[in-house]
């Protein structure tokens, strides 16, 4: 398991704010404490799906989340955006995989704040082991997940680099430093298993 203590160093010295909470609930608490009065966009994250984080914002935001009936463009303009991470390395390294490119596009350009909300199952020691995992745990269970007509979502197994038209791997990032297009970029690690 990868060091947290350095993995905070080397995120901070990146230009991110980092903050650690034991559970998912600490986590939404200090959220929903943080975001107020704002427009929300929210990424594909079965993270933030399985803290229950966005009907708390809603009593006090405007939350926009394609998967509860907004249009993507919609989410792309907010104040704020939430997502998580397919991978992260303990030098720094935040990997995400992308099929639309949404989610990856809002992370770099367009929000005041962007929140990096991760279960501690992502963090890898090296950021060969991140982009493995990003490829070959992530990606394979969201088109399982998806239901896509893919190789990798027969079995959840691995990437097979495939040629389908409904393959989800389209675009990958790998964020070295926070985006000069982004005001504030916030870490925020959960010590439990979530997510992809």
């Amino acid at each position: 398991m990868a060091d947290l203590e350095k993995f905070q160093k080397n995120l901070e010295a990146r230009g991110f704010g980092y903050h650690y909470f034991p559970t998912a609930q600490a986590a939404a608490d200090y959220l929903d404490s943080q975001i107020d009065g704002c427009s929300v966009g929210v990424g594909g994250s079965m993270t933030v799906q399985a803290m229950d984080l966005c009907p708390r914002l809603e009593q006090h935001n405007r939350v926009l989340w394609h998967w509860t009936g907004a249009e993507l463009q919609e989410a792309v303009t907010t104040d704020v955006y939430l997502t998580s991470v397919n991978g992260a390395a303990e030098n720094g390294d935040l990997v995400n995989i992308d099929g639309t490119g949404n989610r990856v596009a809002s992370t770099m350009f367009g929000h005041k704040r962007v929140y990096f909300i991760m279960g501690v199952n992502k963090i890898m020691d090296t950021p060969e082991q991140a982009l493995w995992r990003a490829r070959n745990i992530a990606a394979p269970k969201n088109a399982q997940r998806l239901n896509r007509n893919t190789p990798c979502a027969v079995k959840a197994d691995k990437c097979y680099n495939c040629s389908s038209p409904e393959r989800i791997c389209r675009a990958l990032t790998v964020l070295w430093a926070k985006p000069k297009g982004i005001e504030q970029a916030e870490v925020i690690v959960i010590g439990q298993d979530l997510g992809m």
